[in-house]
């Protein structure tokens, strides 16, 4: 039997509590970016989704759907519980619904839509990307399905339609990292570097209507030894097509390969991002797309050295992580401008390479892309880590599926299969196969197969790289250069993670994950050091490297901006020149601003706070931030103080706001929020859901009564007489402590029982997995 570790605590599966909406209202978060409060139903991404085949005749369905969470074997609901903004996800704010959606529910879409169709002409329609499983009905009829949470796919329901208003219906199953499919950084539970789900619809659903025999499709491929560009029209129908580039029209064939000539050659770089427009005619359907005269590839540069090399010049891929994810909308910018303003932002630091983690984006990011100028390492996303059964065929279903959808996107340079062996498996052939698919491009195999931290190797890895066109290496935080192979160039795929808090512009005051922290006075000094060694580095061999990372992403506060892209922790100005030994020719910089960073130290801060407060500024408010003061500069005598004065301050109803703030900050039994949500339990569970209620009473219970009496060496019925008194909660982190004790030290005549009784009790509220874990061990073992 495999073994898996387990851990007490509980895992944070949010219930529902629903409720009737009038209207659409942003939900409150922590912190938001500047773009949430244009968000209306009205104008919810509005952009034509498709840059590269551009039709004039189309819907947008973006805006207000109603919404319902029914369980996972529910038949289609009879009523609706509110309404939903698509595109952005249930568990964001800007959806105006903000709820978790579990592995045991589905969630329901539904609005109508007004079609006149004529003859002969065929109504599609797309969705830009719904996690995880869709099906789709039209006036009660299925038309399809799709299973993947990342790439686009479209239904022709022109037979399903009738004439004036039409009830659309989507029917989404997504059960996140308890899943089988790809999921990325997404999870149930998130903390350190995995973050909040994305469910359902996330990117632009819309209509349009085209002839009978249309153009599906283009397939752009760039040669630029030959100066020319290999285009094909896709079709289902063998129908004549025409193209025409800088006024030339050209005739050919769907489904054949058309080799255009490119003229007074003009290659895109980063530096000099030139784009040709094309159109493509296929009968009475014409479509607008673009190209990009770029050549990636690997060879050995003047000193016999391989190198990246970018229109057959050595480039230094000089980038950053970059993970995608929005304080207000998750997997979803707020707009189109907050869309490319990551893209502006990255390059006005002086990057030229971005590396997509573990995302893929609407068309339109890759659309900024090719336009302003930036490289794109593009991550497959990976397969659920356990590798259950199903999970390669979804892994490679969606992996072709990206490939396809991507390919004509001359910013994309780089594929990147695994990182640090999160599911990995074949490698070798599926580098392979990547290669078959897009021999245009080269392909990182593996990013962080050797992964160091503090100089420290994680775990070794016999034959790493193999068929890949790099090796890599993660190095944190200092970066250093991978190992030399013959035929492959070097890289740095991740480094750095320095950690600095912003007051006032965290999405959590309790955390501030890095690989190493510093003051905002210091970051400056200890980045330009990194970039020094880089410089070496360079001259030693190595192609590129990706600082992790440009934005903080939740807890994960060790970007060069903070989350709600407000401050910038180092000027862009002073990122660039910085930068400017590894990308000297940066080209046009847009214009982009944030506010810099105050850099005056936390400490000195934090005093003129608390004189403040000695002063009598006592608002509710202030003492709030003076907890998370406290607790950032390590004064937890401080932070006992203000929490209780905030706790004397507090006055019942309590707002929301200060709903969520209690049960943040309460950790243990002993914490006076403790008994505050014992007290108010109807309240609490109205605004945190009944199950996260009961997760976070448990977690206490457990922190503040068993830890310590486990510690002691108390009997287990010792640690259940202290513990029963808190009731439901008491039991089931005393039934949860027992199993998974006695699975970890696999004492397994102790543990049958006991897992047993948990299970029949508590199952509904744990994983699939451990689910599975646990009666799989009681199966063998009883």
């Amino acid at each position: 039997m495999k073994l898996i570790r387990i851990f007490f605590t509980a895992a944070c599966l949010l219930s529902q509590h629903l409720y009737a909406q009038e209207g659409y209202k942003m939900q409150p978060i922590a912190i938001q970016s500047r773009w949430a409060k244009e968000v209306s139903p009205t104008n919810a991404l509005k952009e034509y989704p498709r840059p590269q085949m551009v039709r004039s005749s189309w819907t947008n369905l973006n805006g207000l759907w109603d919404y319902a969470i029914t369980a996972k074997d529910a038949s289609t609901p009879s009523a609706f519980q509110g309404q939903l903004l698509v595109p952005y996800p249930i568990e964001s704010a800007l959806s105006g619904v903000k709820k978790m959606l579990l592995p045991t529910q589905n969630l329901w879409y539904k609005r109508t839509v007004n079609v006149s169709s004529k003859a002969a002409e065929r109504t599609l329609l797309h969705f830009g990307a719904v996690d995880w499983q869709a099906t789709v009905f039209v006036n009660g009829k299925e038309v399809g399905s799709h299973t993947g949470g990342y790439t686009e796919f479209s239904f022709d329901i022109t037979d399903a339609l009738k004439a004036g208003d039409n009830e659309l219906m989507v029917k989404v199953y997504d059960p996140s990292d308890q899943g089988i499919g790809p999921h990325g950084k997404q999870v149930l539970n998130p903390q350190n570097i995995y973050y909040t789900p994305t469910s359902g619809i996330w990117q632009t659903v819309w209509m349009e209507t085209v002839p009978a025999a249309s153009i599906t499709g283009l397939t752009i491929n760039p040669d630029v030894d030959k100066s020319v560009v290999n285009i094909t029209v896709n079709s289902a129908t063998s129908s004549p097509v025409e193209l025409t580039v800088e006024g030339k029209t050209i005739k050919g064939m769907a489904n054949k390969i058309i080799s255009v000539p490119v003229k007074n050659l003009k290659l895109w770089s980063p530096a000099s991002p030139y784009l040709y427009d094309f159109t493509a005619k296929l009968g009475k359907d014409v479509v607008k797309s673009y190209f990009g005269m770029r050549k990636i590839s690997v060879a050995k540069d003047s000193k016999g050295v391989e190198r990246i090399m970018l229109n057959n010049q050595p480039y230094y891929n000089l980038g950053t992580l970059d993970q995608g994810f929005w304080p207000d909308g998750l997997y979803t910018a707020p707009t189109d401008e907050a869309l490319a303003f990551d893209i502006k932002a990255i390059k006005a630091m002086g990057f030229n390479t971005i590396r997509k983690h573990i995302k893929v984006e609407p068309a339109r990011w890759y659309y900024h892309a090719d336009k302003l100028g930036m490289l794109v390492w593009q991550d497959m996303v990976n397969p659920n880590q356990g590798l259950p059964e199903g999970s390669k065929q979804a892994f490679e279903k969606q992996g072709a599926e990206m490939l396809q959808q991507l390919h004509n996107s001359p910013s994309i340079t780089t594929w990147v299969l695994f990182n640090e062996k999160w599911g990995q498996y074949d490698q070798e052939r599926l580098t392979s196969w990547i290669k078959q698919m897009d021999p245009t491009r080269i392909v990182n195999g593996h990013s962080g197969e050797n992964l160091y931290v503090n100089d420290q190797l994680r775990s070794p890895s016999p034959n790493a790289y193999v068929n890949a066109d790099m090796t890599d290496v993660h190095s944190y935080p200092q970066p250093m250069n991978a190992i030399k192979l013959e035929g492959k160039a070097q890289v740095c795929g991740e480094f750095g993670g320095i950690g600095v808090f912003i007051p006032d512009h965290q999405w959590s005051t309790d955390a501030a994950w890095g690989y190493v922290q510093e003051k905002p006075a210091d970051l400056k000094l200890k980045y330009a050091g990194m970039n020094k060694k880089l410089e070496e580095l360079q001259k030693e061999g190595m192609s590129g490297s990706i600082y992790t990372q440009p934005f903080d992403v939740e807890t994960e506060q060790n970007g060069l901006m903070t989350y709600d892209r407000e401050i910038v922790k180092i000027p862009f100005t002073e990122l660039r020149k910085i930068h400017a030994a590894l990308n000297p020719v940066m080209g046009t910089i847009p214009e982009v601003t944030a506010t810099d960073a105050d850099l005056t130290d936390p400490a000195i801060l934090y005093k003129n706070a608390q004189d403040e407060f000695a002063a009598g500024k006592t608002d509710i408010g202030f003492v709030k931030k003076l907890i998370m003061m406290a607790s950032q500069n390590g004064d937890q005598a401080g932070k006992v103080k203000f929490t209780e004065e905030y706790f004397k301050a507090l006055k019942t109803p309590l707002p929301e706001d200060d709903m969520r703030t209690v049960a943040r900050i309460s950790q243990s039994t002993k914490d006076q929020g403790f008994k505050f949500m014992q007290d108010n339990a109807d309240a609490f569970k109205k605004v945190l859901g009944d199950r996260m209620y009961t997760i976070l009473m448990m977690n206490m219970i457990f922190k503040g009564d068993m830890e310590p009496m486990m510690k002691a060496k108390a009997s287990w019925d010792e640690i259940g007489n202290a513990v029963m008194k808190y009731g439901a909660p008491g039991e089931e982190m005393y039934l949860r402590a027992k199993t998974v004790t006695f699975y970890n030290e696999q004492k397994w005549t102790e543990f049958v029982p006991a897992a047993t009784t948990y299970l029949e009790k508590f199952g509904a509220g744990i994983s699939e997995q451990e689910k599975l874990a646990f009666q799989g061990a009681i199966n063998e073992h009883k």
